[in-house]
């Protein structure tokens, strides 16, 4: 019996190219930064339909800040990459722990329904914990 979902579509774009995450010196300590994409966009690797969804992103600065700009230009990456709800949101934090080192970072995707069903994915990382 062949399985409708494969090896290859739990693993697209997991290590797909994306635009570098910049980031610039933090000055201060012990506060919290949130940064929301409303209408971020993917594609769904089985059927090459959109994903829509809102992904949110909180994270306590250590040394540096995550430059929105080209925070910005990697999350509309993703709108013709396939890759599954849950790896975007993993990816997303894998990404931005690597960039910036946080001091911990939580990424939320709030996905649109498909199927009747909505989904909403959370990753998060503390520094605390070592390095994911």
């Amino acid at each position: 019996m062949k399985r409708a979902y494969t090896d290859e579509h739990a693993r697209a774009g997991v290590s797909a190219a994306l635009p570098e995450i910049e980031t610039w010196p933090n000055q201060y300590a012990g506060y919290e930064i949130e940064i929301v994409m409303p209408e971020f966009t993917s594609v769904c690797p089985k059927t090459g339909l959109p994903d829509f969804g809102s992904i949110a992103l909180r994270y306590v600065p250590g040394k540096r800040c995550l430059e929105l700009k080209s925070y910005k230009m990697y999350l509309l990456a993703y709108r013709n990459l396939g890759i599954f709800q849950e790896n975007v949101v993993n990816r997303v934090l894998r990404d931005v722990v690597k960039a910036a080192n946080p001091v911990s970072a939580t990424v939320v995707g709030d996905f649109s329904p498909r199927g009747g069903l909505s989904s909403v994915v959370t990753a998060t990382w503390s520094g605390k914990r070592g390095k994911r």
